[in-house]
């Protein structure tokens, strides 16, 4: 018979780790693997959409039900179209509330200073979007091509590796915040039994007030490859128009920068 833990494992790996909470779960994908394996229906996952909900079904032996509707029109995979948030920078003030909100820290910036999305990371979770108070965040559909299996799981993966980063590195600065604190409280029991298991992401070592680990890509390292991949992106759009030799070789050194940090 197949363990509880490894059950939990099992669901959570069918779903697509946005961390979005539609599911009634504020706090994450885990969580809700938790309550399926616990005998919640399997059809709340509003990205994963029918192809999740079937897929659950199938793994836990149960009828299959139809999955919670979603305000997005369906993508040829069966799942709901996939979106991204986008920041009006001219109209942004800087307030950080978005910051604090993404679960996979697709946002970069500083306090006053214009905040940007990473696109490439953004899992069009939404949750960036009430907290923001001069409503300047848009979501747009993701025009990239869909993914492959193979793709599909190895974003989840990378989504899930990021989410669990960024608990910890909340968790160490939770005591020390001022103002209110945007996301639900963390079942940090649970992510520190799950995290454990996971070769590129260290144990939650957490007590109730706060967490002394530190991660395996802290936040400097999280901003310098924000940034870079912002640089590269400009560097991009910038030569998709009208080609520069100067701009060219920046190009080639700020990718360089980021394949070393990538590989350290």
């Amino acid at each position: 018979m197949i363990s509880q833990i490894a059950l939990i494992q099992h669901i959570d790996s069918l779903l697509p780790q946005t961390q979005c909470g539609l599911c009634g779960h504020r706090d994450g994908c885990l969580p809700y693997a938790k309550a399926i394996a616990e005998g919640e229906a399997a059809n709340k996952c509003v990205p994963g959409g029918q192809p999740v909900a079937d897929a659950l079904a199938s793994l836990l032996q149960r009828p299959p039900l139809k999955a919670e509707d979603s305000v997005w029109p369906i993508q040829a995979d069966g799942r709901p179209q996939r979106m991204k948030a986008i920041i009006r920078e001219d109209e942004c003030i800087g307030c950080t509330k978005c910051i604090s909100a993404c679960p996979v820290d697709a946002i970069i910036g500083s306090g006053k200073l214009m905040h940007s999305v990473l696109t490439d990371l953004c899992t069009g979770c939404e949750l960036c979007i009430p907290p923001c108070p001069v409503d300047c965040i848009d979501l747009v559909e993701d025009v990239n091509t869909l993914p492959n299996d193979d793709a599909r799981i190895a974003e989840q993966n990378d989504l899930r590796q990021r989410y669990y980063a960024h608990i910890q590195r909340e968790e160490t600065r939770r005591l020390h915040r001022k103002g209110p604190v945007v996301r639900a409280e963390i079942d940090t029991t649970l992510f520190a039994q799950f995290s454990s298991q996971l070769d590129s992401v260290p144990a939650i070592e957490m007590t109730e007030k706060a967490s002394t680990t530190v991660t395996t890509q802290d936040a400097k390292s999280t901003i310098e490859l924000a940034k870079l991949r912002t640089q590269i992106k400009k560097l991009e759009k910038q030569l998709s128009v009208r080609e520069d030799a100067t701009k060219r070789a920046q190009l080639l050194s700020l990718t360089d920068q980021l394949n070393a940090l990538l590989g350290a």
